[in-house]
């Protein structure tokens, strides 16, 4: 059976795997997205804090607050530099370090739309995808059902990667990945569409599809992103030279001195067991020596042997939560992450993202993973740029703060993907009988909330195991 139409969420309210269908009447003079007393706290606190951290990193990329390494460079003389290639017509054909899809020439060619030096403009493209981040997630945490807490996630995280977060275009991405997934229930077409578009930037918001509901959802949200990501490379390598270009430099990565495939050199290069070098190639720090050749192998093995879980995971789920979308989601880019040849600081701004849309669900399996992340948000930011010198020369600090961030990515993944699996193989929790069901819905002065919000999704979601 398929998933039924979509529709306000306040029209339906789920009476479980039984199919009953009740009609929840709204509290009086309340929507979906009216905030209540307690509500309006939070969003204070949400609003002022988001300030506060945000001009706090407007201060340090500026560099009216020193911090580390000065990480801007990579916009105002990398950026910068392909800025001027690309408004030739031609994509930096013949510049190793870009390794991107076409869709990210859009992001390079952006700030050029505004009236002010390419880095001061850069910063304010990113500012403006920040707050529409979290404007969607708390728009999203009102509704009944969700929670602020995805919110709080994102105020929280961005500041944690420090500069780095509005010195790399990252955060543009996440910014529509999360709206992707936020929208991908209710609206499959635009969700499939933004995560298409995404994944033509920096190919990983496509990760957002791997928990989408089977049925009609699925063949709407994966037909739009994939309509959406050839129309759109169609118009850039038509109008532009070169546009692949960057799937051969990417193939010719070694392994990137911050990964978690790194951490067998760092220990034997701390204990005088390996000669290679660490050094500049394909516009990152990598090992290059003994050995490098053997753990890539391994590195892309995991990764075909993680994403085959996943795909196994899919097949046997017997259940779909209005959590389990977006719990696969973050625990497919964990495994992207954690088996990639190279784990860039700012990736940590995808999974901060990924993370902070599970917590908009109260029924997340995700919690105890976006603890783990925020805690490896901070080791990253102590690893780079505070300490990079340190991890790039393998001295005792540096090897124990990569390998703590790294360790934390791993148990993270495993948690992620374990507790995935438990949530959509266990039986339905619910036992109560039909008047058990109705008295919840007339009576909600008892303790039975009514939340018909999060009640309409579990609704389509039934129809979809009943099918």
């Amino acid at each position: 059976m398929e998933l039924a139409q979509d529709g306000p969420a306040d029209e339906v309210a789920s009476g479980g795997s039984g199919g009953l269908a009740l009609a929840a009447p709204p509290t009086p003079g309340a929507t979906a997205v009216t905030p209540a007393a307690p509500a309006r706290g939070a969003l204070c606190g949400i609003g002022a804090t988001w300030v506060a951290t945000r001009v706090l990193l407007i201060l340090i990329v500026s560099g009216v607050i020193k911090f580390g390494l000065d990480v801007t460079t990579d916009v105002s003389v990398i950026y910068h530099a392909w800025y001027g290639v690309l408004q030739t017509g031609t994509f930096p054909m013949d510049d190793v370090t870009w390794q991107y899809p076409p869709g990210a020439a859009l992001v390079i060619l952006a700030p050029g739309l505004f009236p002010w030096s390419y880095l001061v403009s850069f910063f304010v493209l990113c500012g403006i995808f920040d707050t529409v981040a979290i404007g969607m997630l708390v728009r999203y945490g009102l509704r009944r059902g969700r929670s602020l807490a995805g919110a709080w996630v994102w105020v929280v995280g961005v500041p944690l990667l420090g500069p780095t977060v509005y010195c790399r275009y990252d955060i543009l991405v996440t910014a529509l990945a999360v709206a992707g997934l936020l929208v991908i229930l209710r609206r499959p077409v635009l969700g499939g569409i933004l995560l298409g578009i995404g994944g033509l930037v920096k190919l990983w918001p496509l990760l957002g599809l791997a928990g989408t509901p089977r049925g009609r959802r699925t063949r709407r949200s994966w037909t739009a992103a994939v309509a959406a990501m050839g129309t759109l490379a169609f118009l850039l390598a038509a109008g532009m030279n070169g546009a692949f270009q960057f799937l051969t430099f990417q193939a010719d990565r070694g392994i990137e001195v911050e990964s978690v495939a790194a951490l067998p050199i760092h220990f034997a290069k701390l204990f005088g067991g390996w000669q290679g070098q660490a050094m500049m190639h394909y516009g990152s720090v990598e090992f290059i020596g003994p050995g490098v050749e053997v753990i890539s192998k391994i590195a892309v093995g995991a990764t075909v042997a993680g994403f085959a879980w996943l795909l196994y995971w899919r097949l046997r789920a017997r259940r779909w939560q209005p959590a389990t979308t977006y719990d696969a989601a973050l625990a497919a880019l964990l495994i992207f992450t954690t088996t990639s040849r190279v784990i860039s600081p700012q990736y940590m701004i995808w999974l901060v993202g990924l993370a902070a849309v599970c917590l908009t669900v109260r029924g997340s399996s995700q919690r105890p993973v976006a603890a783990l992340i925020l805690i490896a948000t901070v080791l990253t930011t102590l690893e780079f740029p505070l300490n990079f010198g340190q991890v790039v020369t393998s001295t005792p600090l540096g090897v124990t703060i990569l390998g703590a961030r790294n360790l934390l990515l791993v148990a993270a993944t495993i948690v992620s993907c374990r507790r995935l699996w438990r949530s959509t193989q266990a039986a339905q929790a619910s036992t109560a009988t039909v008047p058990d069901r109705v008295a919840a819905v007339a009576e909600p002065e008892r303790g039975y909330p009514v939340r018909p919000g999060i009640a309409y999704e579990q609704s389509l979601l039934d129809d979809v195991q009943r099918g």
